[in-house]
C-alpha cells in the first residue's frame, strides 16, 4: 500500500486514525498501530509479511541476549550473529539474482532462485541492526516487549521507504507521547504538503522522464535528453522528500517525531554539504555504524570512505551502475576533501552550479541499470548520439514543460520555506493575535485541503504513481 492512493487516504488512514484515538492509553494505541502496520505493509505483499516478523523477533531475540550477557566475549559472538544473520538476509532476498548473474559470467552455470524483493526491507533491516549494535554499545536499553519491539520496526508511517528511525530516537515514545492538536494540525500540513510534492510535482516530472530517457536513444536529441535527465533529478528528489514528509506528519499525528530527512540537498555548495543534506538517515547511519568503526578519519580514511561508498552504492540496488555510483561519489568526496581551501575562493553561485551539475551527473548514472544504455545517454547529453541538439518538436515539448520545471526548480529552494515563515511571523505578531491565529489556521487548512483535493483529482486521472524508493 502507498500514501498516495485512494483507498489508502480515504479509507485505511481514515479508519487507523479514528481507532487510534478511541482510547488513550498508550498501550492500547501501541497495539492498534501494529495491527494497522502490519495490514499496510500485508496489503501489497502478503507472503513478505512473514520476513518483517521473522527479522523483528530474531532481534528482538538477539537484543535480550546481548543485553542480558555477563561477558563480552560472549556478546560480541552474538552480535556478530545477529550481523551476519541480517545482511544475510537481505543478501538472499536483494542480492541473489545479481550474485548468480556475475558468478555466471565467470563460466558457472547457476540457476538464480525466483526471489521477489520484499518492499522496504533495506530500511528495516538497518533499523533492526541500529538496535542490535545500539544495545551492544550501551547506548539503548533492552526492549522487552516484543510487541513494543515489533512496533518500532514495522511502524507503517516510515516502514516502506524510511527514513531509517533509530531505536534511541523514539524508544521513551514507544511508552509515553502525547498528542494534541497543535501536533495533529502540524502533522496533517506536512501529510499534504508531501502529499503534493509526490503527486503533483512527483509523478508529472517522472512521467516526462521516462518519455524522454525510455524510449529510443537514437531518436532522442540532446535537449530532450537534458529535459529528460533534469526532470527525473527532480522525480527523485520530490519523490522521496514528499514520502519523508508524510511519514513525518503521519508520525506526528500519532504523537511519534521523526528526524528530518532532507534539508534541501540541491542549494548545496559541494558535494560534502550535499550528502549532509540528503537522505539524511541514510548518511548518518554509516556514518555511525560504518565509517566511524573502521576507524574514520584517525586511519585509513580513503580505505574507510571507498567500503561506505561501495556499500551505499549496493544498498541503493543490486546493479553495476550503482556500483558505480557510489564510486563516482567517493571520488568526487576524496578529491573534493583535497581540493577544499582551493573550493572555498570560488564564489558561492558557482559552487552551486557546479555541485548541482556533478549531482545530476550522478542521477544518470543512478537511472540507467544497463551498463551499455547508460553509456549511450551520456553520448546524448553531450552530443556525440542521438537526434542532434534539438528538433522543432523538442522545442514545442519545451515550452509545454517550462511551466513545471520552473516549478521544481523554485520548490528546491528556500522560497517555499521563506514564504511560510513570513507567513507565520505576520500571524505571530502580538498584535491581534487572536484574530490572526484564527487566520493562520483557517489559512492552513484551506491549503492542506487545496492540495488534497488537486492531489485526489490527479490520481483519480492517472495512473502514474510509482514510488522510486519502493524497490530499495
Amino acid at each position: 500500500m502507498v500514501f498516495s492512493s485512494l483507498f489508502c487516504l480515504y479509507l485505511f488512514l481514515p479508519i487507523c486514525i479514528f481507532v487510534y484515538f478511541l482510547r488513550p492509553s498508550v498501550s492500547y494505541r501501541n497495539r492498534v498501530l501494529v495491527i494497522f502496520s502490519v495490514l499496510f505493509y500485508a496489503w501489497g505483499e502478503p507472503v513478505y509479511v512473514l520476513v518483517l516478523l521473522f527479522s523483528a523477533l530474531m532481534n528482538y531475540m538477539f537484543g535480550r541476549l546481548i543485553g542480558g550477557s555477563a561477558e563480552r566475549r560472549r556478546a560480541k559472538v552474538l552480535l556478530a550473529l545477529s550481523v551476519a544473520l541480517n545482511l544475510g538476509l537481505l543478501g538472499y532476498f536483494k542480492y541473489i539474482g545479481f550474485l548468480v548473474e556475475n558468478l555466471n559470467h565467470l563460466g558457472l552455470s547457476l540457476k538464480a532462485p525466483s526471489v521477489a524483493l520484499p518492499i522496504g526491507i533495506s530500511f528495516y533491516t538497518f533499523q533492526t541492526l541500529s538496535y542490535v549494535v545500539d544495545v551492544y554499545r550501551g547506548q539503548v536499553a533492552v526492549q522487552n516487549s516484543y510487541r513494543d519491539f515489533l512496533l518500532y520496526v514495522s511502524l507503517f508511517p516510515q516502514l516502506i521507504a524510511g527514513p531509517i528511525v533509530r531505536y534511541s530516537e523514539i524508544e521513551p515514545q514507544i511508552s509515553a507521547r502525547q498528542v494534541n492538536l497543535s501536533s495533529i494540525f502540524y502533522g496533517v500540513t506536512r501529510f499534504c504538503i508531501g502529499l503534493g510534492k509526490k503527486v503533483l510535482i512527483a509523478n508529472y516530472a517522472g512521467r516526462i522522464a521516462s518519455q524522454m530517457l525510455d524510449g529510443d536513444l537514437a531518436a532522442l536529441t540532446t535537449a530532450g535528453a537534458w529535459l529528460g535527465i533534469l526532470m527525473f533529478t527532480f522525480q527523485l528528489y520530490f519523490d522521496f522528500s514528499g514520502y519523508s514528509d508524510m511519514a513525518i506528519g503521519l508520525g506526528r499525528v500519532f504523537g511519534f517525531r521523526y528526524s528530518e530527512n532532507f534539508d534541501l540537498p540541491y542549494i548545496s555548495k559541494s558535494i560534502t554539504e550535499f550528502w549532509r543534506r540528503w537522505h539524511i538517515s541514510l548518511s548518518s547511519f554509516f556514518r555511525d555504524y560504518v565509517y566511524i568503526p573502521l576507524g574514520g578519519k584517525k586511519r585509513r580514511q580513503a580505505l574507510n570512505m571507498l567500503v561506505v561508498w561501495l556499500l551505499t552504492g549496493l544498498w541503493h540496488g543490486a546493479s553495476w551502475n550503482f556500483v558505480l555510483w557510489g564510486l563516482y561519489f567517493f571520488v568526487l568526496l576524496f578529491i573534493e576533501k583535497h581540493i577544499s581551501s582551493v573550493l572555498a575562493r570560488v564564489p558561492d553561485i558557482l559552487r552551486q552550479f557546479s555541485t548541482f551539475f556533478l549531482v545530476v551527473m550522478g542521477w544518470t548514472l543512478f537511472y540507467c541499470t544497463d551498463l551499455s544504455r547508460l553509456g549511450a545517454t551520456f553520448g546524448v547529453l553531450f552530443g556525440r548520439h542521438g537526434a542532434g541538439l534539438t528538433s522543432a518538436a523538442m522545442g514545442i515539448t519545451l515550452k509545454n514543460n517550462l511551466p513545471l520545471l520552473l516549478i521544481c526548480i523554485l520548490g528546491s529552494t528556500q522560497l517555499p520555506r521563506f514564504v511560510g515563515m513570513v507567513f507565520g511571523g505576520l500571524c505571530a505578531d502580538r498584535r491581534g493575535e487572536h484574530k490572526k491565529r484564527k487566520i493562520y489556521i483557517c489559512v492552513t487548512y484551506a491549503f492542506d485541503l487545496f492540495l488534497l483535493a488537486l492531489a485526489t483529482i490527479s490520481l483519480v486521472g492517472s495512473s502514474f504513481n510509482p514510488f522510486l524508493y519502493f524497490r530499495f
